[in-house]
């Protein structure tokens, strides 16, 4: 069976970055299962998968618009420290969440001065061309149910 709109697809994958850095793998673990055209993962890798099948094996590069966007400038903002009220030491690296007024944001802390503290809402990998090894797994139909709720039930995907 060929990935197509409405397909649950488990695929096993390798991301790294441009200098080759490892960033995220199934390697040891459950591939990834996700219901194909509901937008479950990011546009560019799910582009790629389409018409592909169980066994078939492919690298694919995604550029930032196609993963998780360019980096916005605007989401990087300095917050005084008292805005992070009841946490004893703020470090770089925490995440938070922020309520904006397009609703909730996770930031992370990226660099503190004095009572100033920095936050990027940007996602980590924004900006970035991302790059994966993938080999599919397994390629079946959806259940009318997980297309209803739009995504995959049972093992591997969403219990309810």
């Amino acid at each position: 069976m060929q990935i197509a709109q409405n397909s649950v697809v488990a695929f096993h994958y390798t991301l790294t970055n441009d200098a080759g850095e490892v960033l995220d793998s199934s390697e040891g673990r459950e591939p990834l299962t996700y219901l194909h055209g509901a937008g479950n993962i990011i546009p560019g890798l799910e582009k790629e998968l389409e018409g592909r099948q169980s066994g078939d094996k492919l690298q694919v590069t995604v550029s930032p618009e196609e993963g998780y966007g360019e980096t916005q400038p605007a989401l990087v903002q300095e917050v005084p420290r008292d805005a992070f009220q009841g946490v004893e030491n703020v470090e770089p690296g925490m995440q938070f969440q922020a309520q904006t007024q397009g609703g909730p944001l996770m930031v992370t802390v990226t660099n503190i001065e004095g009572d100033t503290v920095t936050v990027d809402g940007n996602h980590p990998l924004a900006g970035q061309k991302l790059n994966f090894d993938v080999e599919i797994a397994e390629v079946r139909e959806a259940s009318s149910e997980e297309i209803e709720h739009g995504h995959v039930h049972g093992e591997g995907g969403h219990q309810h």
